[in-house]
């Protein structure tokens, strides 16, 4: 097994992918959101946009239990 050495595009792929996700997080799943929210904090390009994915980081995190209780009231009226 050979170690391919890491492309300098790296972190640059990463962040649009991460954009990209952000953009359309509708059709994202919450991890993947979380995800690309880390990536954007970490390598954002500007302060703004750093700042801009801690908050929507906040954000999912917040709805999180919401959804799970929504989840479970779901369950008890199904018996």
């Amino acid at each position: 097994m050979t170690i391919q050495p890491r492309s300098s595009a790296w972190p640059a792929d990463r962040v649009a992918e991460a954009r990209a996700v952000i953009a359309d997080v509708a059709h994202h799943s919450d991890l993947l959101i979380r995800l690309a929210c880390n990536v954007l904090v970490q390598h954002g390009e500007t302060p703004g946009e750093r700042a801009d994915a801690q908050r929507l980081l906040v954000v999912v995190d917040a709805r999180r239990p919401v959804q799970r209780a929504q989840r479970e009231d779901q369950g008890r009226a199904a018996r």
